[in-house]
């Protein structure tokens, strides 16, 4: 397991070989601190692994995340369309998308020293399990990308299809008296999007 500081040396080694860097001077080419921070927020990397005292440790999923961020962010894409994309992406999706070299990967961790912690488990995007009989699987509907459309106050609508502006416009009016209802029941803070 690696510090924060650790984890960013690494991103700037795996990113050093065949990294183009970002397209323009908005995004950083290698994550700082706060930047790592914020994308945990916001669920585009997991949760530190555990804690040592008031240290934080990462492990290689953290690193392959951070380093599939930086590719795509220097192939054009914004944080909201690697959002969605890192929902259904696969531990081996990952690997191919981050690219990283085995021995950065390896933990450096001293002899005796806690063990990685298990991974968490992907439940939103891993296969369920088959029933008890073994040739009666579980039915489970089959996978599909979801897009949001913002309706203000916190409320997301999901829907399976992307939506136009003309969309957008009509599901805002078409929502107002619900979203009246969430901002008096106290469910929404009634704020627009």
């Amino acid at each position: 397991m690696w510090t924060m500081d650790e984890l960013v040396e690494r991103v700037r080694e795996a990113l050093a070989a065949e990294y183009p860097g970002a397209p323009n001077g908005r995004v950083r080419d290698v994550p700082d601190r706060r930047a790592i921070r914020w994308y945990t927020t916001i669920g585009l990397v997991d949760r530190p692994l555990g804690m040592r005292g008031r240290t934080a440790l990462y492990g290689p999923r953290h690193l392959q995340q951070l380093v599939a961020i930086k590719r795509w962010q220097a192939e054009g894409r914004s944080l909201r369309q690697i959002q969605a994309d890192f929902v259904w992406l696969s531990p081996r999706a990952l690997d191919d998308a981050s690219r990283i070299p085995e021995h950065l990967l390896a933990a450096n961790d001293p002899p005796g020293a806690t063990p990685d912690l298990a991974e968490r488990p992907r439940f939103w995007a891993d296969q369920p399990a088959k029933g008890k009989d073994k040739t009666d699987p579980v039915r489970v509907a089959e996978a599909a990308p979801v897009h949001g459309v913002s309706l203000g106050g916190g409320a997301i609508l999901l829907l399976p299809r992307p939506v136009t502006d003309t969309d957008r416009a009509e599901i805002a009016e078409a929502a107002a008296p619900l979203l009246g209802l969430l901002e008096s029941r106290g469910l929404i803070d009634g704020r627009t999007p």
